[in-house]
């Protein structure tokens, strides 16, 4: 994309000890927004798990590969990291768990400017959005493409159709990690589906919504079913103060 918005981005949930989210959640938003724009990559989003109190999940995007292992190589070799990471280590059990993402299609990323931009972030300490943001991770066998074409030609429309449209649909980035300081998962087939609401009985009509669509419920459903390795993974997620995806 020209105008420089995310092709490549990064899904990361983690896993912290018990009690410790809103220390990480502070220190994230604190340090670590600006700091790693600065070095070109844009910090697109960061949630509570509103089902995990321990769990903290974050997006961020890269105009490409090449602009990934650079922006990464400068923030994790730079003097903010040497002094932030290690008390945001400390907050964590398990940080291993990132797909590493590209959008859809041109018009499924997120529609965020890239930093340096104009483009409107609360400040820090700025007070939660009431709002919620569901997380659905679809994963399927490698190398099968029709779950995600079911997907893509089925399942959206409907989802467009009863509600609103996503705020992102990501699929699996096939690049080799090239930063291999930080894993991410190998071997994925996946597709993830952003959409926000302004409560839990939205997300809740919307689905219901959608699962009543006749084409979904006796076409798109059934198919999927058979396609997946898993049921899909659904996450509720409350955005941060500083969080652009809300």
């Amino acid at each position: 994309m020209s105008d420089g918005r995310p092709t490549v981005i990064e899904l990361r949930q983690y896993t912290l000890r018990p009690g410790r989210r809103d220390e990480l959640v502070g220190l994230f938003d604190r340090e670590f927004v600006e700091t790693q724009e600065a070095t070109g990559m844009t910090v697109l989003g960061q949630f509570r798990d509103l089902d995990d109190p321990d769990r903290f999940v974050w997006l961020r995007g890269f105009p490409d590969m090449a602009a990934r292992h650079a922006a990464l190589t400068a923030f994790y070799g730079g003097p903010v990291w040497a002094e932030h990471g290690p008390r945001a280590n400390a907050t964590m059990v398990d940080s291993d768990d990132v797909l590493l993402l590209r959008p859809l299609s041109a018009d499924t990323g997120p529609d965020v400017v890239p930093a340096g931009r104009a483009r409107p972030r609360p400040g820090a300490g700025s007070p939660a959005p009431d709002r919620l943001v569901s997380m659905t991770v679809w994963s399927f066998p490698t190398g099968r493409s029709h779950g995600v074409t079911l997907l893509r030609d089925g399942l959206l429309p409907a989802l467009r159709g009863s509600g609103p449209a996503p705020l992102a649909v990501l699929v699996t980035e096939t690049a080799a990690n090239t930063f291999t300081r930080l894993p991410v998962r190998a071997g994925e087939n996946v597709v993830v589906v952003l959409t926000s609401y302004p409560d839990e009985r939205a997300r809740r009509e919307h689905s219901a919504a959608t699962a009543a669509d006749p084409v979904v419920r006796d076409e798109v459903l059934p198919v999927l079913e058979r396609e997946w390795t898993a049921p899909p993974q659904v996450l509720r997620l409350a955005p941060t103060g500083r969080s652009l995806l809300r």
